[in-house]
């Protein structure tokens, strides 16, 4: 007997089954890829809030799921046994010029209301080794961001449900309520019935180095993230591509971003790249998360459209989806919804 079947196992589809185990439904997870197949499998792992100001439902979304963070991949972690790599050590980031500096302290008094004092945004003189180029000598340091490892995450979910009894399968068949979470492919299936496009896959790219800064914060420089996990490895993404050849190969772009960030970032100089990886992430035409009630199947849910930000969306946006699927609460911010993609 299962209360919900979930189609898609990357970070949207493993922290809906998760809320709604938590709150003991029976919940069975179908993916023909594995766990973290498709985006959900990269390297980077920056959880990163967008800047406070223009207060919007996107941003207090985001902002909310990034402070649940904290307690979600600790319950996470212990029931399971795996270690997801999160930390909240902040990140730091180059102030540019004058104009970017003002703009900043501008934001450092915004944010000490928006973010309820929860976390704080400061500029800052440059100190030490482990921090960006910057042209003024003042950086912006962010308590907020935190990392985590993708892969490692999903490996998490997947051991914390399967010890609360949860299937992690590669065929079955829908019981119960349905979710879709299935990516880039759900975007493509919505844009066939509809005039418009309703979103598509954007290609990134990203590099895992042989660089131990595994208690520093996270470095965002040059449009390039910096990320140090708890392995003794520092990744380093991602470009967005919206036209390519091959979703899955790496080329001179990323080349392009391990030179930009030890540039920006001289310790890095002379790591090692470990590993290269592509990948496609599902953007919306709204760019928003689509939650809510699926326009193709009817009775069932979608959950789609996390664009670089769907680690930081995954605490609430779990929540949000059992409370509609096991109760039938709905807290959906209207932005999110699929017609504001439609």
């Amino acid at each position: 007997m299962v209360d919900i079947t979930v189609r898609g196992a990357g970070i949207f589809g493993l922290s809906v089954a998760w809320a709604c185990a938590r709150r003991g439904a029976r919940v069975q997870v179908v993916d023909p890829f594995g766990p973290g197949a498709g985006a959900s499998g990269g390297v980077v792992g920056a959880l990163a809030p967008h800047v406070p100001e223009n207060w919007n439902d996107k941003k207090a979304f985001q902002f909310e799921s990034l402070i649940m963070a904290g307690p979600f991949w600790a319950e996470v972690a212990e029931a399971g046994g795996v270690s997801p790599g999160y930390a909240r050590l902040g990140r730091v980031q180059p102030v540019m010029d004058a104009a970017g500096l003002a703009l900043a302290r501008a934001r450092e008094a915004s944010a000490a209301t928006l973010w309820q004092g929860q976390a704080a945004w400061h500029v800052e003189p440059v100190q030490g080794a482990w921090c960006p180029q910057s042209p003024t000598g003042y950086v912006i340091r962010d308590t907020l961001s935190a990392r985590l490892h993708p892969r490692r995450a999903c490996a998490a979910l997947v051991a914390a449900l399967r010890a609360r009894g949860c299937e992690v399968l590669r065929e079955g068949p829908d019981a119960g309520r349905v979710l879709w979470a299935t990516g880039v492919a759900g975007l493509e299936a919505l844009n066939v019935g509809h005039p418009r496009q309703v979103g598509n896959g954007v290609k990134g790219q990203g590099a895992v180095l042989d660089f131990d800064a595994r208690d520093l914060p996270q470095l965002f420089a040059d449009a390039v993230h910096v990320v140090p996990h708890e392995d003794r490895t520092t990744a380093v993404g991602s470009t967005s591509e919206r036209d390519y050849d091959d979703a899955t190969s790496t080329d001179a772009q990323l080349d392009a971003v391990i030179a930009r960030a030890c540039a920006a970032v001289p310790a890095l100089s002379g790591a090692r790249v470990l590993e290269r990886w592509a990948g496609v992430r599902p953007r919306t035409r709204s760019r928003a998360p689509m939650l809510g009630a699926h326009p193709l199947h009817a009775g069932a849910f979608i959950a789609n459209g996390g664009f670089k930000i769907g680690f930081g969306m995954a605490p609430k946006l779990g929540e949000v989806m059992a409370d509609l699927m096991l109760d039938g609460v709905d807290r959906i911010p209207e932005g999110f919804r699929p017609e504001a993609s439609l």
